[in-house]
């Protein structure tokens, strides 16, 4: 698949919102309320289950029209349909892009080089739910005899943040007799802390990677298997307790994990995307088969949401398409996301990885440099602790900070009048960005004049407030998608490779040259910049210091 004929900066709809955001220019949410007093109940959205309110964004009726446009100039409509038909889009490493596979409901088809994939996703689903229920139940024991009491799953990005942040944020749910614990840094204090009081004769390692040749990964899985045989003694201890989720059998086998604890999924499913696939085994020994598939119900919702929706109500288009004005046309370099849920702390940093691994890209899907910003910048922390830290550079600071506010209509833990105090935040953040407050009503107030300009909060900052009910495994695959496919809209528009991840790979590269470097015994011929050869000698040099 090749960008669209027409380049992104010379197609109508965007030269179109090129003038429109000059003539919008700084025209404040007040005015715009002011004037259209329906503005609150009309741009909003209930859908599947959630509900989006995006009047609070700097947007007109013109705004919506000209972006729902750039979403038909761009195609929008047919690159949704070449993913889910399983076209290869992922144009760089030639693979279909089929997440959605991965929550289709048995029965369905998705078929790739001519083969349905749904029947063969489901068998994993099915062993990993035997697999599951055996940890659950204690039938499964380990090396010993002893009943399994510990998960630690190790992997790294996709294979370790999925997992994480799903065990936290769906952590009311899980089995508490179990104890789960998540290993990804090669940083070997990651793995000290996360066994240093664990009995190994009661502790399962699930090892995530899919080549089973990730560096990080099988640096701590080795790590993992010595940790285990010194205090087992035997070899044959390592298939009691580790299993893997991987494609390559030969070095699965070859660690020692028996076949039958091989978990497998395919190369058309990204790192990122990867969550409920395999790699969420430790969710679903969390949480259980059901409750697992009750996450992938919800992934399923959104799909068929995004994939139906007239763009104008689609919950994902409309998300990206904001994300795009804000970027390329009123300059915002930033997207905060900000749950008002402590089970969902982790997801800011889960969406990290989604955003910026998807669309950090500086070439079109034809390979030409672009000349506009593609993906922005995702970051955030829970409420209200985020209000007491870096709210006040959102309310006061002179950057636009385009924020998603993310609240529960019922709380899982109703202590007290808590819930309500946290909620009235979230709607009294969404108006006070909003609105602001002006030097007038700051006067009224009796403030001295010295400190009028101190307290005047300028307003105009966007919002988008998210809501569910309540916090389900179902909410949380709907929460995921709507971001997925978020992603994905705004990849098209700015006709890049959303699904590749090139950046990654440079860095391990020159790592991997830089280790026998270090490790070396005597003086290796450096060959790097003046500065790197610097800080390695300087590393050599403390490290032999260390050792004499």
């Amino acid at each position: 698949m090749t960008s669209p004929i027409v380049p992104l900066a010379l197609r109508p709809s965007w030269k179109a919102l090129e003038a429109h955001s000059k003539k919008l220019g700084d025209v404040p949410l007040r005015k715009l309320f002011a004037d259209d007093p329906t503005r609150g109940e009309r741009l909003a959205i209930d859908a599947v289950g959630l509900s989006l309110d995006y009047s609070k964004n700097r947007v007109t009726d013109e705004t919506l029209d000209l972006l729902v446009k750039l979403a038909n100039e761009s195609d929008l409509r047919g690159r949704i349909d070449a993913m889910f038909r399983g076209d290869k889009i992922n144009v760089t490493e030639n693979r279909a892009v089929l997440h959605t596979a991965l929550r289709a409901p048995r029965g369905t088809s998705v078929v790739v080089d001519g083969e349905n994939v749904v029947p063969e996703v489901h068998a994993v689903l099915d062993r990993m739910a035997t697999f599951a229920d055996a940890i659950r139940s204690g039938t499964w024991k380990g090396f010993t005899g002893k009943r399994i009491r510990n998960v630690i799953n190790i992997g790294i990005g996709g294979s370790d943040l999925g997992p994480v942040m799903a065990y936290e944020a769906l952590k009311f749910y899980s089995d508490r007799s179990l104890n789960f614990r998540f290993v990804s840094n090669v940083d070997g204090t990651d793995f000290a802390e996360a066994t240093h009081d664990l009995d190994p004769a009661e502790t399962l390692f699930i090892v995530c990677s899919k080549t089973f040749t990730t560096l990080e990964t099988m640096t701590n899985a080795r790590t993992a298997r010595n940790w285990l045989t010194a205090d087992l003694k035997y070899e044959e201890s390592i298939a009691k307790h580790f299993v893997a989720v991987s494609t390559n059998e030969k070095e699965v086998t070859k660690f020692g994990v028996d076949r039958a604890n091989m978990f497998g999924f395919w190369d058309w499913v990204g790192g990122r995307y990867s969550m409920d696939s395999a790699i969420g085994l430790s969710t679903m020994i969390a949480i259980g088969p059901s409750g697992f598939r009750e996450l992938l119900a919800g992934f399923h919702a959104i799909d068929e949401h995004f994939r139906t929706a007239p763009f104008e109500r689609n919950l994902p288009v409309l998300m990206g398409l904001l994300t795009v004005w804000y970027v390329n046309f009123l300059g915002a370099e930033t997207i905060a996301v900000l749950p008002y849920d402590q089970y969902l702390k982790r997801f800011p940093a889960y969406l990290q990885q989604l955003t910026m691994e998807s669309n950090g890209k500086h070439v079109t899907l034809a390979g030409e440099r672009v000349n506009y910003q593609t993906g922005p910048i995702y970051w955030g922390e829970p409420g209200t602790n985020g209000q007491h830290s870096f709210y006040q550079l959102i309310h006061q600071g002179t950057r636009l900070i385009p924020c998603d506010l993310i609240g529960f209509r019922r709380s899982l833990n109703p202590l007290g009048n808590h819930h309500d105090l946290l909620m009235s935040n979230v709607f009294a953040q969404a108006e006070a960005l909003a609105f602001g407050k002006t030097a007038d009503e700051v006067k009224a107030e009796g403030t001295a004049e010295s400190l009028v300009p101190h307290r005047v909060f300028e307003g105009n900052r966007p919002t988008n407030v998210l809501l569910a009910d309540r916090l389900t495994p179902e909410v949380l695959g709907k929460l995921v998608a709507l971001y997925e496919h978020s992603v994905f809209t705004q990849g098209t528009i700015w006709g890049i490779d959303s699904f590749d991840q090139w950046g990654v790979e440079l860095g391990k590269v020159l790592a991997g040259r830089i280790v026998p470097e270090l490790e070396s015994k005597g003086e290796p011929d450096l060959k790097h910049d003046s500065s790197t050869n610097a800080l390695i000698r300087r590393y050599r040099a403390a490290k032999g210091e260390r050792s004499s």
